[in-house]
């Protein structure tokens, strides 16, 4: 690469570890006029303004746009509105280890009034479906599927739970962190990803969280990608008996 160019779009997104749904080929790389985008094979070139992007220096050494950059050039490649927004949520995420004497992996991205800054740079592809996704993004989410989750719930129009959760028993001693919750009515949502169940002591943990959170009283509705992504009417159900139920 030239001194003058930097990854942007779906590759700048895949080295942010930001949650794509799917791995295009070739890769994006791009540069501001007058400047003439690149071409070969598997390179995917843009001129961009300069007034439109913002550029950065990666952990690995190379030019790239900064994540908020990045997700504000998505619009148009990212068709579904739950991952433009998963993709905001991944963003203003602080990543965490929970509990009492947890701390922070690292600061967050970029923050919401940082996005919305980005899309106020100039005409953008797709500006509609990204405002609306940068007003639904929330910053506990720490998956796609939990920002799936989230708004199939919300649109069905069930009470938005509370992301990113930490519970504590009577004395005050930790028993885990859970992913949605109805904190008052002690519902739990906890999706279930692959390595909760091929992981041994991931598995182990999540008995044992589940059952202190059964022995206070927490109803866990366990969900796993099935339920999210093919039968997303099933989980509402769900999710509402539980409403229901305690209420």
């Amino acid at each position: 690469m030239h001194v003058h160019e930097f990854f942007s779009h779906a590759t700048a997104a895949l080295l942010w570890d930001l949650p794509l749904p799917s791995v295009p080929d070739g890769i994006d790389v791009s540069v501001i006029a007058p400047h003439r985008a690149p071409s070969g094979r598997g390179v995917r070139g843009h001129q961009l303004a300069g007034a439109q992007v913002t550029t950065t220096e990666h952990d690995e050494g190379f030019s790239i746009t900064s994540p908020g950059s990045t997700w504000a050039q998505l619009g148009a490649a990212v068709k579904h509105p739950y991952d433009l927004t998963a993709l905001a949520d991944a963003v203003i995420r602080t990543p965490r280890i929970p509990g009492p004497h947890g701390r922070l992996l690292r600061a967050a991205h970029s923050t919401v009034a940082e996005l919305a800054v980005e899309l106020g740079r100039g005409r953008r592809i797709g500006i509609r479906s990204l405002e609306e996704a940068l007003h639904r993004a929330r910053p506990g989410a720490a998956s796609r599927p939990e920002t799936w989750t989230r708004l199939t719930i919300v649109d069905a129009g069930l009470p938005e739970p509370t992301l990113d959760h930490d519970v504590y028993d009577e004395r005050g001693v930790f028993i885990g962190c859970v992913d949605l919750a109805y904190v008052a009515l002690k519902i739990a949502i906890e999706y279930e990803g692959d390595h909760h169940r091929v992981e041994a002591a991931q598995w182990a943990r999540d008995i044992q969280k589940h059952d202190r959170l059964a022995e206070l009283g927490w109803r866990v509705i366990r969900v796993t990608r099935a339920d999210v992504f093919e039968h997303p009417g099933e989980l509402v159900g769900r999710v509402r008996s539980a409403l229901r139920s305690r209420a």
